[in-house]
Parts: structure tokens; C-alpha cells; sequence
């Protein structure tokens, strides 16, 4: 955290920065979420400790919607009205995101969203730092499709029913008729949130692949991937004969999993807790400290994940723009936001890109092992940039997301100006 430069002499503002952290602690979206909020409290805590930001201390407003998506609004509102923070960092599944969206637009809010999504979207009140289709789906069918990921020739698209899934297999059908799949090789399934009964799928599963080599592309959320991969192992799907690649799955889902029959299987990211470097060994060291420190729940069982390394890059990068812009106003710390970089712990330099709200970030594919952990077995030789349109959709491989003046325009293919000249 030393690179982030903090501290620096006042501004007329007194009293704390507050900082909104909206993440569901409760229901379905727990399991994934409550480490969300725990790193961002923790890497709150480090630049405190470092003397704030402006000579403020940051103050963390924590809320819970609960994983009922009208309320990511409603407390959404609360944060920027009633709390009046500074920046938001939260939002797991995209109709959390989605639902938040309208009100962080109305109230000229900022808000940095860390987890995988399905792109096809590029606002000017949100930074998003984790992965678009072309840093994790695309490249993970690529892999699978490739001799090293089995040759796969038929594939089993299950996710739950909401954006995310369904928008990611449009993505995904439109890339593999574009390499040639017909649609007789695709199936496409999807069920609720908390879904626990996936006997009949996973058979479904077993006989679609007696048609050809078969892999699965899961967009299963929350809790119920407990439930959808033990099925898998109670079934005896191999991952050599029927490989999973997940988009929702890392370590801290795996964490109360009994991960042995399992092994094999994969899952698409931009970090794992596994990688070797001294970065990640810092990132990791300190979170285990923290944990014990905090009394923090499954103790030393606890894990780091993608979705955790995108939150503590979001805090550093809105942390190193409040210092360059010399204030906290949304508007001025959205244009320092453009060109950020932080020495990641994927070992990466990780960068926002100045236009498009999105960051550069490497992609990397990793198996399951016995401890719950991911061994790499493949990944890009640096940072990607994001594409939030995606060039398989017809409706969308013509369009812009560039944010930069003149500029101002998230889903247009010609020129929107912020001034009426």
C-alpha cells in the first residue's frame, strides 16, 4: 500500500470520508459476498493505519440487502443521501448491479463493482473491476475447445436465471456458431436462486455427452454450486471424460465443499489464491492476519479469491485518485480514476482503462485440487483489455464505451458530446 502515496496535507473538508460498502451478509449470496465486505473493511483499516486519504480517516458504511435485489437500491439510495459516502464498493450479481444503477445515475454517485459479469454495459457512474466476457467466458470455451482443455465439440450451458447467465450464453452460443457449433451441439438450461435438486440435470448432462466430447460452462450462482457439484460427484462425473469450467466458483465456494471428487474440474479468473508471487504473498499474509485479528469466522480456513483481489484494486486505484484529484467530489476523482495503476497480486500491473471503465487484467484458468485450492494450467502472457461490447452480438460489436471528453457515451457508435455547442 505504500505506492498509493497516502496521507497529504488537508482540504477545507473536515471530518471523515465515508465509504459505502454494499454487499448481501445474509441469504443466498452470503457465501460469496461476506468476504467482499471483510477485504474491503481490512484494506479501509490499511490506509488508515497510513494516515487516510487528505488527512481524513475513512469511515465504512456497511449495509446488507440481503441478497434481495430491490434492496441494493433502497440502501443504494440510503448510502449516497442519508450517509452521504463518497464512493460505494459493492454488488456481486448483475441484478444487484443492475438494480443500483439507476440511482447511482440519478444521484451522480461512483461505484466500484468487482465481480465477473456479462459486459454489454459501460456506465459513467461505475468502474468495473472485474472481468468482461473477452477476460474470462470467451477465453475459457477457447481452452476447452483446445487439445491442452480436451477438444471439446458439444457444450452444456446451466446458470442461474437471471442477466448474467443468460446474457454470457448469448455470448457464448454466438462465439461457438461463429468457430462453427451448430446449435444441435449447444443445450442451455437454467434455474432459481437457492436451487438445491440438480439429480436430473447432472443426468441430462451424463446423456448429452454421449453425443461427442462435452464440456460444461457453469454460470451457477450463490449456494447452489454446493449442491450442483455434489450432485456431479455423487453422479461420478469425471472431469477427464466431462470437464466443468466455472465462472462463479473460487476458493471461497469451494471452502465448504468436500473438494475431492472434484478434482480436475476448472474455473476461469484473473487471480487465484495460489499464485506464487511476492505480491500475492503480502495480499495473502495480510488477509490471514487480519482475520485472526478480527476474529473473523472459519479463521484460519479462510480464503482469498478473484472477486476479493478486484475490491482491494478498486479501494487502492478510487484511493490513489482522491490523492491525485485533491478531493473526494465524484467528478474529479472519476477523471483521476482514467490511467490508475496498481502492482496487483496476481503479479500484475493492473491498470483502468482511460476510456471504457473497465480494467486490463490477465486471464488465467486453474484446475481444482484435493486442498480447495487451484492449480494454473493456463494463462495469458499479460493483461487483457476489456471489451464491454462484445463483437460476437450483432447488435453490439459497433458500439463504444469511451468516457473520455469528448466523449461521453457508454453504448454509442457515434460521438455523444457532454456540451450542446
Amino acid at each position: 500500500m505504500a505506492a498509493v502515496g497516502l496521507g497529504g496535507p488537508a482540504v477545507a473538508d473536515e471530518g471523515p470520508i465515508k465509504v459505502g460498502i454494499l454487499h448481501s451478509l445474509s441469504g443466498t449470496m452470503a457465501i460469496s459476498e461476506t468476504s467482499l465486505r471483510d477485504v474491503a473493511l481490512m484494506t479501509i483499516q490499511q490506509i488508515n493505519e497510513q494516515g487516510g486519504l487528505l488527512g481524513r480517516e475513512l469511515e465504512p458504511v456497511v449495509m446488507d440487502p440481503a441478497s434481495d435485489w430491490p434492496r441494493y437500491a433502497e440502501q443504494g439510495r440510503e448510502l449516497l443521501e442519508r450517509h452521504e459516502v463518497d464512493v460505494i464498493f459493492g454488488s456481486w450479481t448483475s441484478v444487484s448491479r443492475e438494480a443500483v444503477l439507476p440511482v447511482l445515475e440519478e444521484l451522480n454517485g461512483l461505484m466500484f463493482y468487482p465481480v465477473q459479469y456479462e459486459g454489454e454495459e459501460s456506465s459513467r457512474n461505475i468502474f468495473y473491476t472485474g472481468a468482461a466476457p473477452n477476460q474470462q467466458t470467451i477465453p475459457a470455451v477457447e481452452y476447452l475447445m483446445s487439445p491442452e482443455g480436451g477438444g471439446a465439440e458439444r457444450f452444456y450451458l446451466v446458470g442461474t436465471d437471471y442477466v448474467f447467465p443468460r446474457t454470457t450464453n448469448r455470448i457464448v452460443r454466438a462465439f461457438l456458431n461463429h468457430h462453427g457449433v451448430s446449435d444441435d451441439d449447444i443445450e442451455e438450461v437454467y434455474f432459481p436462486f437457492e436451487h438445491s435438486d440438480f439429480q436430473s440435470l447432472v443426468g441430462d448432462i451424463r446423456s448429452f455427452a454421449d453425443g461427442g466430447p462435452t464440456a460444461v460452462i457453469n454460470t451457477v450462482n450463490g449456494d447452489s454450486n454446493v449442491a450442483f457439484y455434489q450432485e456431479l460427484a455423487n453422479q461420478g462425473i469425471d472431469a477427464i471424460d466431462i470437464p466443468v469450467m466455472a465462472t462463479s466458483v473460487g476458493e471461497e465456494e469451494l471452502r465448504g465443499m468436500d473438494t475431492g471428487p472434484l478434482v480436475g474440474h476448472l474455473a476461469a479468473w484473473n487471480y487465484f489464491m495460489s499464485i506464487d508471487t511476492p505480491e500475492n504473498e503480502t495480499f495473502v499474509s495480510t488477509w490471514m492476519d487480519y482475520v485472526e485479528a478480527e476474529g473473523l469466522s472459519g479463521g484460519s480456513d479462510r480464503v482469498t479469491n478473484d472477486p476479493m483481489e478486484a475490491t482491494h484494486i478498486g479501494i487502492r486505484m478510487w484511493a490513489q485518485a482522491v490523492l491525485q484529484a485533491g478531493t473526494t467530489d465524484v467528478d474529479a476523482v472519476r477523471q483521476a480514476v482514467y490511467g490508475q495503476c496498481v502492482d496487483a497480486p496476481s503479479g500484475f500491473e493492473i491498470c483502468m482503462d482511460e476510456e471504457n471503465h473497465h480494467l486490463h487484467k490477465p486471464v488465467i484458468i486453474g484446475e481444482i485440487q484435493p486442498d480447495g485450492q487451484f492449480a494454473p494450467v493456463w494463462e495469458t502472457d499479460g493483461p487483457v483489455r476489456a471489451e464491454p461490447w462484445s463483437e460476437y452480438l450483432e447488435d453490439s460489436r459497433d458500439k463504444v464505451a469511451n468516457w473520455r471528453y469528448p466523449w461521453v457515451c457508454g453504448d454509442c457508435t457515434e460521438p455523444t458530446y457532454e456540451l450542446d455547442f
